[in-house]
């Protein structure tokens, strides 16, 4: 497999609805509301924010029919063992930050909803509590989390931390074991050291990395799957610390492409290359590119993948919302579908939302 993807990767089922409108989100349609976890997992409080999720229809009599399903960010073990989410409708519940854990449980009830190639992460039998205090989620194990294979600690970390961070009330995650918590993961010793959070990294690949330690962490998104279900696959990479622009470092790290023996794809072409420094202001970054960005030189399109593992990387940064796109300093740039954009991009609430 070649490191980067020269032509236009297909469009495939999970990303059937990939399409970039003005002002919308990735994935096109209205951007959806974030599920607040309420602060205890037992019980919530009347008019909490959960209610703001749940949406309605009118039926043909005119009445209005209450969804009974939260889109739910579950990030699960795909056949390459990356940790990759998928979303998924789970039913409603005034816990949802535990049930996306429970989801995550191997032969639970996730195991009728999983896409072909990926497998759930937590040990068979687990059981767990959630407690969510000040932005912190502390999980408590039941001992059947100890039974995982070593191979699957650092997946496993990953996993719970970023399912559970996906909720606008939780920053961090702390992680017990029959009410003890854990300095370490009971199986590999992999060090836990307090809170976890996505500062930790995620799929990280140290590739070509001698000195990590003048290295800083930066996360882009490339395209992992195959023709007929292709998914964007979040990477924690090292860049140097004389690279002082992260947003800069980001671009790079996407036009140099994942690793030769990856299996994950990138939609940029080599030559791809910023001509200015990266504008920000109020949460938008500008992004001035030589033509390089095309797809094809001939329609002057640019790819949808690009877009997608363009913005998805970058608003990972902290205070970055959208991005802009010129090329040669023009802003007439348009997409694979002929849509121009002529608006800021947004990041979904959602990633990875197709049906299999």
């Amino acid at each position: 497999m070649s490191k980067n993807k020269k032509a236009v990767v297909v469009t495939a089922a999970t990303l059937a609805t990939t399409v970039f409108l003005s002002g919308c989100g990735l994935f096109g349609g209205e951007e959806k509301k974030k599920i607040d976890p309420p602060q205890d997992v037992t019980f919530m409080e009347e008019g909490e924010a959960l209610d703001e999720n749940v949406s309605t229809e009118t039926t043909e009599d005119g009445t209005e029919a209450v969804e009974t399903s939260i889109q739910t960010e579950l990030y699960l073990i795909d056949k390459n063992g990356y940790v990759v989410s998928q979303t998924m409708d789970l039913p409603k519940t005034e816990s949802v930050a535990k049930q996306a854990l429970e989801y995550l449980v191997a032969n639970g009830p996730v195991e009728q909803m999983l896409p072909n190639g990926f497998r759930a992460v937590l040990p068979a039998d687990t059981q767990m509590t959630v407690n969510i205090k000040d932005g912190t989620a502390t999980v408590d194990f039941s001992k059947e989390f100890g039974s995982y294979q070593k191979e699957d600690e650092k997946r496993i970390l990953q996993a719970v931390t970023w399912t559970l961070t996906q909720f606008d009330t939780i920053d961090e995650v702390k992680l017990q074991m029959n009410g003890t918590p854990l300095e370490a993961m009971p199986v590999g010793g992999t060090p836990i050291g307090g809170e976890l959070s996505r500062a930790d990294g995620i799929n990280t690949d140290n590739t070509d990395v001698v000195d990590i330690t003048n290295t800083k962490a930066v996360t882009v998104y490339y395209i992992g799957g195959e023709e007929g279900a292709y998914y964007y696959v979040p990477v924690t990479k090292r860049v140097s610390n004389e690279m002082k622009d992260n947003i800069t470092a980001i671009v790079n790290e996407l036009v140099e492409g994942p690793a030769y023996a990856s299996n994950l794809l990138s939609d940029f072409q080599s030559g791809v290359k910023l001509l200015d420094a990266p504008k920000v202001e109020d949460g938008k970054v500008t992004l001035n590119f030589n033509e390089s960005i095309y797809g094809s030189f001939e329609e002057k399109m640019v790819s949808e993948h690009l877009l997608n593992s363009l913005v998805l990387s970058l608003t990972e940064q902290t205070g970055v919302e959208s991005v802009a796109l010129t090329v040669n300093g023009k802003a007439d740039v348009l997409t694979e579908s002929g849509e121009k954009l002529a608006e800021p991009v947004t990041r979904p609430e959602k990633v990875n939302t197709g049906s299999f």
